[in-house]
């Protein structure tokens, strides 16, 4: 499936990003009390910041 045996957990990991950030916006679209859409922004910004680690590993 993966031409590259290293780039499967990479892509494990991306999957797992993507699915985790889609699971915190649904949150959102609940209209969580102002504390839970505090937590949920910031938990957003550490996944968007995993995700652009992932996309740009020489950035950091």
């Amino acid at each position: 499936m993966y031409q590259h045996a290293e780039l499967a957990p990479a892509m494990t990991s991306i999957a797992m990003l993507l699915t985790r950030k889609q699971h915190l916006i649904s949150r959102l679209e609940e209209n969580p009390g102002p504390r839970e859409r505090e937590e949920i922004d910031r938990l957003l910004e550490r996944v968007d910041a995993e995700l652009d680690a992932v996309d740009s590993p020489d950035r950091l």
